[in-house]
Formats: structure tokens, C-alpha cells, sequence
């Protein structure tokens, strides 16, 4: 498959029809590393809300249009530092209109899931994320060939059974700390 910049791809956040789905592998990212958020978090401040992300606007408006936008997270137990990140910047997301669910990764496994980064746009675009070492994203894989749509949609449906909401999710997290 030919890499792809992800500003090139950028434009099936806009222009999908009625769904896009994540699946989220990775333990940690460099993208938020090195986000000015990180940064808060670390010092305990609260980074689950802030609605004027150019994200958050697009998933709100999507979902204001009947779109929906979902993810399911792969979360390590204990979580990692990264994921605890992304457990703690969830709210704004779910507040945005995406719905952000998690899953422990031994249940993942179990269920024989991918172990990489993908969006599936309306069941017949795959977006398969490439990453170097340092979790820098490379750019990105496109497929519309069926044996690999068919794979992602079954990815999604299985982790989706049995994946928790973000915030439910995030309490369990929180009292086993």
C-alpha cells in the first residue's frame, strides 16, 4: 500500500457520509507529548475541556449533521502514561458529540483484534495509521479493497460489543489507582 501524507487524507473527517470509527493501539503518542496539553496535565490541571480544538468543532458538526463518530481505545492494565492522557482529554470529545469507549488490550487480544491504528469512513474506506519508533505518525495507508474493509468493519464490531464508555471506563481506572 502507498503512504500517504495524513494532510492529504485529512478531508474524509468532512466528507463522510454517515460514519467514521477508530480503533486507537498505540500506548502513548508524540503528538500528544509534545502538545502544550501534555504539559498541564502533568502539573494535575483539568485538559477535558476545550471545545474550540478545530477537532471538536468538526466532530460537532458532523454530529449536529446526523453523522456519528466513534472510537474504541486499547487501554494497558495498569493504564500507561499516554493513555491516561487520553483517558483524561475524553470529556471534550464525548462533550463534542464523539463517542469515545475503551477496552483492555488483554480483551483485545483475546478477540484477535489488529494491533494498528485505523479509521474505517461509512464501512468502505480504511485509513491505516503508519508510526515510526518514537510514535510519530509516518502518514497513512488508504484502502477501499475489500478484504481489508471487511477485516476493519469486523475489528470494529467485536470491540465495540464489548468496549466500555469513556467515562465509565475512566472511573473503574480511577478507583484501581
Amino acid at each position: 500500500m502507498h503512504l500517504t501524507p495524513f494532510s492529504e487524507a485529512a478531508h474524509l473527517f468532512e466528507d463522510f457520509e454517515h460514519t467514521a470509527w477508530r480503533l486507537e493501539t498505540r500506548r502513548g503518542y508524540a503528538s500528544d507529548r509534545h502538545s502544550p496539553n501534555w504539559q498541564r496535565w502533568l502539573r494535575g490541571e483539568d485538559v477535558g475541556q476545550d471545545a474550540q480544538r478545530p477537532w471538536l468543532r468538526n466532530i460537532a458538526a458532523q454530529t449536529s449533521a446526523g453523522k456519528r463518530i466513534e472510537r474504541v481505545r486499547l487501554v494497558d492494565d495498569p493504564p500507561t502514561e499516554g493513555q491516561r492522557f487520553l483517558l483524561a482529554r475524553a470529556p471534550a470529545n464525548v462533550a463534542a458529540g464523539e463517542d469515545i469507549r475503551n477496552l483492555y488490550r488483554a480483551d483485545a487480544e483475546r478477540l484477535g483484534l489488529p494491533d494498528f491504528d485505523f479509521w474505517l469512513f461509512d464501512s468502505r474506506i480504511l485509513m491505516r495509521f503508519a508510526f515510526d519508533d518514537h510514535d510519530t505518525t509516518l502518514g497513512v495507508h488508504l484502502s477501499e479493497e475489500p478484504f481489508d474493509v471487511v477485516a476493519a468493519c469486523r475489528a470494529r464490531d467485536a470491540a465495540w460489543h464489548y468496549a466500555v464508555r469513556a467515562a465509565e471506563f475512566a472511573r473503574t481506572v480511577r478507583s484501581a489507582v
